[in-house]
């Protein structure tokens, strides 16, 4: 968190696919899992590409969350499907040993390619939609802690959650 490439609008990537792109997915797709994460956006490793990878089969740190498909997504075009507001607590890697509570719409479209141009287009709700919008943020120079409505519901994961052990998102 500060780091001026993570504020800035990502660029799209044209064409796809293209050999800087293969590099790229190499890249995210070690740094996340070695990270344990859910997701990762290309800003996040310093690429300003419209580029996100994500996908979870289980978490513990969302038990209850349902599988999310792991997804390559090139030029995002997320739309929210209704007004409902749904809280859930988030974390990221950009924002280390930190969690908080955001508000994500319920229920979302995203559109995009995957690595080869193939058309991807779902409609998904829960932990896939807070997934993808989070992921998507970071493609608009947005950081989650910047949508939290309340600030007593931010802070560090050992504080928030007292015994429980946290990778980052």
């Amino acid at each position: 968190m500060g780091d001026p490439q993570l504020l800035r609008v990502a660029e799209t990537v044209v064409p796809v696919p293209n050999p800087g792109l293969a590099a790229l997915l190499v890249d995210m797709r070690e740094t996340m899992a070695a990270l344990s994460g859910a997701g990762l956006a290309a800003p996040q490793i310093g690429v300003p590409w419209r580029v996100v990878i994500f996908g979870v089969q289980f978490s513990p740190r969302y038990p209850e969350a349902e599988p999310v498909p792991e997804t390559t997504l090139i030029n995002p075009v997320i739309t929210p499907l209704d007004t409902v507001l749904e809280d859930g607590w988030e974390g990221c890697l950009s924002v280390p040993g930190m969690r908080g509570l955001v508000p994500r719409y319920a229920r979302i479209r995203y559109q995009g390619v995957d690595e080869r141009g193939t058309p991807i287009d779902r409609e998904v709700s829960g932990f896939h939609a807070r997934v993808v919008q989070h992921e998507v943020d970071h493609l608009d120079g947005v950081l989650y802690p910047t949508r939290i409505r309340d600030l007593r519901h931010f802070g560090f994961s050992d504080a928030l959650f007292p015994g429980q052990e946290f990778a980052d998102d």
